[in-house]
């Protein structure tokens, strides 16, 4: 009998672990702390995976760092160059080609940002219609990959563009320009 006598500890620490847990819960009002996640709140919005500023994003082509590959590289971007026309000593022509890519990327990166949109929806109307298998799973998220892909290389594609309209001179004041080298 002595396994009984050595158990009466473990017997009484439990005990005294389940009765001051019941006190600090009553001293916290009579509820535990609800548990909480990065996601509380997510699950109100129209589409799970997108917030309302990534859905107007898209809808209205703006760039959302899908170009820092490009950017960050020597290849600068139509708009940020057009912002810095003057100090860079754009041309006219130049100034023209950039609004000209700004323009087409801008009405290239709606329509697919729409696609993007869209397959995102699908994916979420899956889950929540609890319609999601093994296979619609993987052609839909197929489906906002190659969509966000698309995306991306419409505005990398650009940054191409605007590269080769400059001067090798007015790419690296623009790098310097941008904070992205030491001023000399």
């Amino acid at each position: 009998m002595k396994k009984s006598v050595c158990a009466v500890p473990g017997v009484l620490a439990i005990g005294w672990l389940a009765l001051t847990t019941h006190a600090f819960a009553q001293h916290a009002g009579h509820h535990p702390p609800a548990a909480s996640s990065p996601y509380a709140g997510f699950e109100t919005r129209a589409i799970k995976a997108l917030s309302d500023a990534q859905i107007a994003d898209l809808k209205a082509g703006r760039g959302m760092g899908l170009a820092l590959a490009a950017e960050l590289n020597g290849y600068p971007g139509p708009l940020h160059v057009l912002e810095l026309a003057d100090k860079l000593a754009l041309s006219d022509e130049q100034k023209t080609r950039m609004q000209v890519f700004i323009h087409a990327m801008k009405q290239e990166a709606i329509a697919i940002g729409e696609e993007v949109i869209a397959a995102e929806a699908a994916l979420d109307r899956l889950f929540a219609d609890k319609q999601v298998d093994a296979i619609s799973l993987m052609k839909a998220t197929k489906a906002v990959a190659e969509a966000q892909g698309q995306l991306r290389v419409a505005h990398l594609r650009y940054h191409l563009d605007t590269r080769a309209a400059l001067s090798p001179e007015q790419i690296e004041n623009y790098a310097q320009l941008r904070g992205y080298v030491a001023q000399p």
